[in-house]
């Protein structure tokens, strides 16, 4: 039998977990400054080398930035679904995944968190004021073509993070985040919604009362139901636009906080 040998952890390694530990569990919050390297040196008792390779692989986890000159050190970064679309994003992209996979994957994902929005038994107060609130907002700006898609958009975002489960929110929240990147791109790149029909943009609005309407009763079938008729009709328009490209990762990158100052995923 043939006893395979159990690699044991390097020195960084060690040092990087406590410090990731740290990071994730909270104690080290967003933006604060890793310890001084003297400090650290003293808490671990490891050799500078070893330090620097815990620093570098901590930077690699996207969980500190090393920050150079008079004020330098390492600020610290909690994970964020943002980044993680960013991640995702740059995966699609290598490879050379469409803009029509992305919206066929939320096409049967995003009615999923429809139907859990309306099952929540707490939907009266986590789910229907804040999907109220983007209608509400849709509503008002309805007249200024230029913040239909935004608008509209975060509709579906809200919806997703509202539907009760981390994982999902995360994983189907990343793809709403890099649809609504490409579906702005196309937009922007041709004439903004000003292009897309009145008409077309007020069924859309109808599209998401009908919807929240349905979660606020709690049938969930119903719910499902609509965001698939809504969902197949809304993508029509966006691909009729550039079917022939790519994801591009630059694009989540340069979403980043919306006009408004508010994030996606219910930040």
């Amino acid at each position: 039998m043939v006893r395979h040998r159990i690699r044991q952890p390097r020195v960084a390694e060690l040092v990087a977990s406590k410090l990731r530990d740290d990071i994730l569990s909270g104690r080290l919050k967003e933006g604060d400054v890793l310890p001084s390297q003297e400090a650290l040196f003293a808490e671990f008792g490891v050799s500078p080398p070893a330090l620097r390779e815990a620093i570098h692989l901590l930077e690699t986890d996207g969980l500190i930035s090393v920050r150079r000159g008079n004020v330098g050190g390492a600020l610290v970064h909690h994970p964020t679904a943002e980044r993680t679309a960013h991640m995702i994003s740059m995966v699609l992209q290598s490879r050379a995944a469409t803009p029509v996979d992305v919206s066929e994957a939320l096409v049967h994902l995003e009615p999923v968190c429809a139907g859990m929005c309306a099952a929540r038994e707490d939907r009266i107060t986590e789910v229907v004021p804040y999907l109220q609130r983007e209608i509400d907002l849709q509503t008002a700006q309805f007249d200024d073509a230029s913040r239909y898609v935004p608008n509209a958009r975060r509709f579906h975002e809200t919806l997703v993070s509202r539907c009760g489960n981390e994982s999902m929110i995360l994983l189907i929240g990343s793809l709403e985040l890099i649809w609504s990147a490409h579906e702005s791109a196309v937009w922007n790149d041709h004439g903004e919604p000003a292009t897309m029909a009145d008409t077309t943009r007020r069924a859309a609005l109808r599209d998401h009362q009908r919807l929240l309407d349905a979660i606020s009763d709690g049938n969930a079938a119903r719910a499902v139901r609509l965001a698939q008729d809504h969902l197949a009709a809304a993508r029509r328009n966006t691909l009729a636009f550039g079917t022939d490209q790519t994801i591009e990762a630059k694009l989540v990158s340069n979403l980043g906080v919306r006009s408004d100052g508010r994030k996606g995923l219910g930040g």
